[in-house]
């Protein structure tokens, strides 16, 4: 390889880095591998507090609007992912509420669900993923806004 391909290369490389870190920053994902022709190129950013803040934020509006993040027996979940009834984000993503804008939400606090009944979409790489519900019951908490972007594992609904 002659020096004017290898800077060649290197600048189609960087190239491809700086779109990737511009996909992050528009999509609100944290991280995007890809691999192309041989080179695999993996970009990643950190979360800030701000962003991981945002659920305990609607834990405490639910909780002002009649408790909806309390455990059986009346006690509080300290942590929501450790709730038997957590159910979890599989994926990276964006979270809806409703099947399309305008629509009428999948769930509310109070809904009663049966397991395999739909409780969000989460949008990842363009595509609209189904979340069901893990169990049958009555949802109790849910700890995500609309179009909020969401980690995986991190918990989004309580049902009990």
């Amino acid at each position: 390889m002659t020096s004017k391909e290898a800077i060649g290369t290197e600048s189609a490389e960087r190239r491809l880095i700086k779109e990737l870190a511009e996909l992050l920053n528009e999509t609100g994902l944290t991280e995007i591998e890809i691999e192309k022709s041989g080179l695999k190129v993996r970009v990643a950013r950190t979360i800030t507090i701000a962003a991981t803040a945002a659920p305990a934020a609607v834990m405490s509006q639910a909780h002002a609007m009649g408790g909806a993040d309390a455990a059986p027996g009346g006690g509080q979940v300290a942590d929501p992912a450790k709730h038997p009834g957590a159910v979890k984000s599989p994926m990276v993503g964006t979270a809806y509420r409703s099947p399309e804008p305008g629509a009428a939400a999948f769930i509310e606090v109070g809904s009663r669900v049966v397991q395999g009944d739909p409780l969000l979409i989460i949008e990842a790489m363009k595509t609209m993923n189904q979340i069901p519900a893990t169990k049958s019951g009555t949802v109790t908490a849910i700890l995500f806004e609309n179009g909020q972007p969401v980690e995986f594992g991190e918990p989004l609904v309580i049902i009990e």
